[in-house]
């Protein structure tokens, strides 16, 4: 038994030794999860990691949460699942579950690590947030669950996570340990509800990096076997595929120790270590026993089975985008309807990571209404904001000096709107603004939605998920 094949290295477009991954595929890895790069890149580099390995099946993994535009150079985002929570509707993210398993498979990745089911209930979450469906834990489980058949239908694997939820924490495990302060009833009645859910639907169970004090003291979830043999096996019944979330992340320390420590609570995959050729030759050193690897490598040879070979397609990332934008877009307070000829002072907040703004100015412009600075005299007050999660970056939401700046910009006009393309948090202390704009997206189409909302093209639809 191939010992190897419990671990699934991580590629890093920029960063891995691509000469590492083919000693890893060739050694026999049982998978590997892609970050980054373009599609050309991707697509060059999954052939070359399966003609390497002796599997009859290499996995292809990627967090294509949102599609393929949070890693991948120049390819589109989809609605984020906040958006989705948004809109309530499980048709909605029954075909989100398409469109993801549609644009991973055109790219060559057969399993997507989604859907994210922590609960968006703490808004100094730095990396939640709008990965979430929403607060409420029944909602979330509704369309989690929804969601998990879109990804099954559409012929991907799924994993759902991270289990057994970090949404009410304020650190992101990329930099630490995050610790969640719940009781063993007070899991039951908020993050376990989503989880019971979809474990039907799930392929796979990814556990945080996450400490639970109430449950275990010294070990982190993905290292504890309290949490998955006792809680998630034993308790909750699941007898699936468990992952670790990336050993890379700084909440469990040494990555080798880590990676033993989870295989005795009863993970079946290490993923994404920092340097998994290293890991191999150490796990080779080991006594691991035999009935852990024979476990992992059914789970594994089953999954493989279960690829449709006729999958159901899905609206490609752009169409679902235009189809549902409106029906995920929510509107608070009084917004301003901007006509032909009119001028809008514009700011744009919290935009750490270079988003585009120009869909939603050009649609602006390309009907009629003057864009001017802050300070200038105008009819109404634009602030946009793409304030957003992102790994390792260790905060979210706007910054004190940025809440100033808007406060002191929209005092000047009558009628004010902050437009939020990413997290709905960190407004609603401006008294200053007359409405609230909320996408939940940087797509492209739900800036054009939110442009034709302010133009009074159409209406937003949604109910705030937080």
């Amino acid at each position: 038994m191939n010992i190897n094949r419990l671990i699934y290295p991580g590629f890093w477009f920029g960063k891995t030794d691509k000469k590492d991954a083919l000693e890893m595929a060739r050694r026999g890895a049982g998978g590997f999860c892609i970050y980054g790069g373009t599609r050309e890149g991707v697509t060059e580099l999954i052939p070359a990691l399966r003609a390497a390995s002796p599997l009859e099946k290499l996995f292809i993994c990627a967090d294509y949460e949102d599609g393929l535009g949070r890693w991948i150079t120049g390819e589109s985002w989809v609605l984020s699942n906040l958006a989705v929570g948004a809109s309530g509707q499980e048709e909605i993210a029954y075909q989100k579950g398409l469109t993801l398993a549609l644009e991973a498979r055109n790219v060559g990745v057969d399993w997507v690590f989604a859907p994210v089911l922590d609960l968006c209930d703490e808004p100094n979450n730095p990396i939640v947030n709008t990965r979430s469906l929403g607060a409420n834990p029944h909602s979330v489980a509704r369309l989690g669950a929804a969601l998990c058949r879109g990804l099954k239908d559409g012929g991907v694997l799924n994993s759902i996570k991270h289990f057994p939820g970090h949404g009410k924490t304020t650190q992101d495990s990329h930099l630490g340990l995050p610790v969640l302060n719940r009781t063993r009833e007070e899991l039951e009645k908020h993050e376990l509800i989503p989880f019971r859910a979809a474990l039907p639907y799930a392929d796979s169970v990814m556990i945080g990096h996450l400490l639970l004090p109430e449950l275990d003291s010294k070990n982190p979830a993905s290292l504890s076997r309290s949490v998955i043999t006792t809680l998630l096996q034993k308790e909750m019944g699941y007898d699936g595929l468990v992952f670790t979330d990336a050993l890379c992340m700084k909440a469990i320390g040494d990555e080798k120790t880590a990676a033993l420590a989870a295989l005795n609570a009863g993970a079946h995959i290490l993923l994404a270590a920092e340097d998994s050729v290293a890991l191999s030759d150490f796990l080779q050193t080991q006594q691991i026993a035999p009935e852990v690897i024979a476990r992992s490598l059914s789970l594994q040879d089953a999954l493989a089975e279960r690829l449709p070979d006729a999958p159901k397609e899905g609206l490609p990332a752009r169409e679902f985008n235009v189809r549902y934008a409106a029906n995920c877009a929510v509107q608070n307070g009084y917004l301003p309807v901007l006509k032909p000829g009119q001028s809008a002072a514009y700011l744009e907040l919290g935009n750490e990571e270079d988003f585009a703004a120009k869909p939603f100015l050009n649609a602006l412009e390309s009907a009629g209404l003057r864009l001017v600075k802050p300070g200038e005299k105008a009819d109404a007050f634009i602030a946009v904001s793409f304030s957003n999660y992102k790994a390792f970056k260790g905060h979210i939401n706007l910054s004190r000096e940025e809440k100033q700046k808007l406060s002191r910009a929209a005092a000047q006009y009558g009628q004010s709107v902050f437009v939020s393309f990413g997290s709905p948090f960190g407004s609603n202390e401006i008294r200053e603004l007359t409405g609230r704009l909320f996408l939940f997206s940087p797509a492209d189409e739900a800036q054009i939605c939110a442009a034709d909302i302010l133009l009074g093209k159409t209406k937003a639809k949604g109910i705030l998920p937080v």
